[in-house]
């Protein structure tokens, strides 16, 4: 944009408007470029369309205004208070209106935060490389814990919340409760001692839960110390820190991952009510087989005492047969019916005839209806 100038007595005169508009041409023709300082006067209002505060320099105090659209700034995830020291990535210019100078910033991040990201993205490497966060690693959580081990902070409300989740969901759970650091320089090698002791004293199961914070807040959770400890640990580890978007080492390590300390109590603990309700619904199908089976054996039952009952009649009756077939078989095999088809028995004394006897030889002869004496001629 051309800035026009008016002649005044032979001096180029701008209007202040066309002298800002001049500035601002001008400051957009500059590079983007990163400013340090610290954060005050931060100003954040849900109907402003963008994010205001100030950056101080902390060595003699010169301030430089900066602005930054809302819907950026809350991307960021910073939860930036005063105090913070920040690096700025941004550009000049000059708010036309009203004159006012200002960094329109594009991205912030804390001070040290390049180097402990490029720190973190090495050791995620390393322990990778070794298998320590391979997918076969991972170990299923038991359907009923006996004993679950919670580490968590003191005062925090992520141990409220998973003891709540975990009493409401299966109220018989027993829970033993680790309390120790959860931030700051103490906090890897607590939480590595806590998940040590609570395996000694029974736990089959290790929930590691704490609430969202800042990046520094959560460094102990990608701590090589703690993230080998969950790796090596000889039961299931849960692992519950921040919120779903944090993604510290020790995620990575566990055998489960659980966006939320809620969630990470209704991973390791079953819902009593859906039990009793799947148990009801076994308990009937229970009883119906056993009634189906019961009918069906009572019929077989049934058919066999009736077939008990014919049996002996049967068997009589095979008997019987028997029997006639054999008198029948006897009786025609018998003297007696030889005789009485006209056939007789010749005696001499008792001795039965069976060739002819000599001359004048007194004989008996049995008939079918009796006897006669005779003599052979």
């Amino acid at each position: 944009m051309k800035v026009e100038a008016t002649e005044v007595e032979s001096r180029k005169v701008y209007s202040v408007r066309a002298f800002n508009q001049g500035v601002a041409t001008w400051l957009q023709r500059l590079p983007t470029v990163w400013v340090e300082g610290e954060v005050t006067e931060l100003r954040r209002q849900a109907r402003w369309a963008s994010v205001f505060f100030t950056l101080k320099d902390p060595e003699n105090g010169a301030c430089l205004a900066v602005q930054m659209p809302r819907g950026q700034f809350d991307a960021l995830r910073l939860d930036l208070v005063d105090g913070e020291r920040v690096h700025v990535y941004g550009r000049p210019e000059l708010f036309e209106q009203r004159g006012d100078f200002r960094l329109r910033a594009l991205s912030i991040e804390r001070y040290g935060l390049g180097g402990h990201l490029a720190a973190l993205e090495r050791l995620k490497q390393r322990l990778a490389a070794e298998g320590l966060f391979a997918a076969e690693r991972k170990r299923a959580l038991p359907r009923i814990p006996r004993l679950i081990g919670l580490v968590t902070g003191n005062d925090a409300a992520a141990k409220r919340d998973v003891l709540t989740a975990i009493t409401n969901r299966f109220p018989p759970a027993h829970v033993l409760v680790a309390e120790t650091y959860v931030q700051g320089p103490r906090a890897a090698v607590a939480m590595t001692t806590a998940i040590s002791d609570l395996c000694a004293r029974g736990a089959d199961v290790v929930v590691l839960a704490r609430g969202g914070g800042s990046f520094e807040d959560l460094l102990p959770f990608s701590d090589e110390r703690l993230v080998r400890a969950v790796a090596a640990c000889p039961v299931p580890v849960v692992s519950a820190v921040g919120h779903e978007q944090d993604t510290p080492l020790c995620d990575l390590a566990a055998d489960v991952r659980a966006s939320t300390p809620s969630v990470a109590a209704r991973l390791v603990v079953p819902d009593l009510a859906e039990l009793r309700l799947r148990l009801e619904h076994a308990h009937e199908a229970l009883t119906r087989s056993v009634r189906r089976n019961w009918d069906r054996h009572a019929h077989r039952v049934e058919i066999a005492h009736g077939r008990l009952r014919r049996a002996p009649l049967l068997a009589l009756e095979r008997k019987r047969g028997r029997l006639e077939t054999s008198y029948a078989r006897l009786r025609a095999l018998s003297p007696k019916a030889t005789l009485e088809r006209g056939y007789a028995i010749v005696r001499v004394g008792d001795g039965i005839v069976r060739r002819p006897p000599p001359a004048g030889t007194s004989l008996a002869v049995d008939v079918a209806e009796g006897a006669f004496a005779a003599r052979a001629e």
